[in-house]
């Protein structure tokens, strides 16, 4: 159903009138013409043949006047729009961006594909999903970084994702302090629901901290860590000192003494189910607020208004 926008601007219709009724006549120019009667009368009777003047000096004027009014009161029509699912959840995605992320030991379509490669492609996929959460995306190496804030622009979120590079942060793996951002930026959330989903392929090699104690803080500050250990070899099944290794042991302390979910991945199905299985533990289906969005029509009577001003113009000359 269409409506108008300022109603009250209708109330302007009949101001010309008023105008017209309400100001003085403006005196005649110019000096009379005495001529016979017979041309006096065939004068006249030409002029009220003049159909086409009339329209153009009376009527038209008249119909501009009512299109612009109309214009200006701005008829509308609500659309619906789908409301956007809203979780009350904040997410906050720690990515580890250290040197070991480049080892092709994954696999896609029977190809070998870099550790980060997989990560990006599956990572990106996930973040996309997230509508309805605000989602953020942390990266760490050697030192931690803030990549994306806070937002319901899932799509940015996995754009970042997707071009992330090895080296910004540093080539050593440090967890505790990846970890510690997410805590710092979710702490003054005022968010229902508090996530960190932690990615990382190797052991914790920098920051002064452990990362079983900020999984403590964690847990004091009610915020679930969800942990992802990355790669084929294990520390606890490989030869001393072999690079390439995950801290599965560690990873899923810091999951357990969260209240969070310990996963373990050694292939790109493996990641692609871990995924599904988050998506399953912090489902986003709840409802969300509803947007009023308007077709506004005001340009049709006012391109009306336009063409009729154009004509009446080109009659003139």
């Amino acid at each position: 159903m269409i409506d108008l926008a300022t109603p009250l601007a209708l109330l302007l219709l009949p101001l010309p009138a008023l105008a017209a009724m309400l100001l003085p006549a403006a005196p005649a120019a110019g000096a009379a013409l005495a001529v016979p009667e017979r041309i006096g009368q065939g004068i006249l009777s030409g002029s009220a043949q003049g159909g086409a003047q009339v329209w153009r000096r009376r009527i038209a004027p008249w119909v501009v006047w009512i299109l612009l009014v109309l214009a200006l009161a701005g008829p509308r029509q609500l659309e619906p729009i789908p409301a956007l699912k809203v979780s009350g959840r904040d997410l906050a995605i720690v990515l580890d961006l250290s040197g070991s992320m480049v080892r092709d030991d994954f696999f896609l379509d029977g190809a070998p594909i870099t550790r980060l490669d997989a990560v990006q492609r599956v990572g990106a996929a996930f973040a996309r999903r997230r509508a309805g959460d605000r989602v953020a995306l942390i990266i760490f190496g050697s030192e931690a970084y803030y990549a994306a804030p806070f937002s319901f622009d899932t799509e940015s979120i996995a754009r970042r994702i997707e071009t992330s590079v090895i080296g910004i942060s540093g080539r050593a793996t440090n967890i505790s302090d990846g970890l510690g951002l997410a805590l710092k930026r979710l702490e003054t959330s005022d968010a229902a629901s508090k996530v960190v989903i932690l990615l990382s392929d190797g052991i914790n090699n920098a920051g002064a901290t452990n990362p079983r104690g900020v999984a403590g803080l964690a847990a004091e500050l009610g915020i679930r860590v969800h942990t992802i250990a990355l790669g084929p070899k294990d520390l606890t099944d490989s030869a001393p000192g072999e690079n390439g290794v995950v801290d599965a042991a560690t990873l899923r302390a810091v999951s357990e003494l969260s209240g969070g979910t310990s996963f373990r991945v050694r292939t790109t199905e493996d990641l692609v189910a871990v995924t599904e299985a988050l998506d399953r533990l912090e489902a986003t289906d709840s409802d969300g607020l509803a947007a009023e969005v308007f077709a506004e029509f005001w340009v049709f009577p006012a391109a009306l208004a336009a063409a009729l001003c154009l004509w009446i113009a080109w009659r003139a000359e």
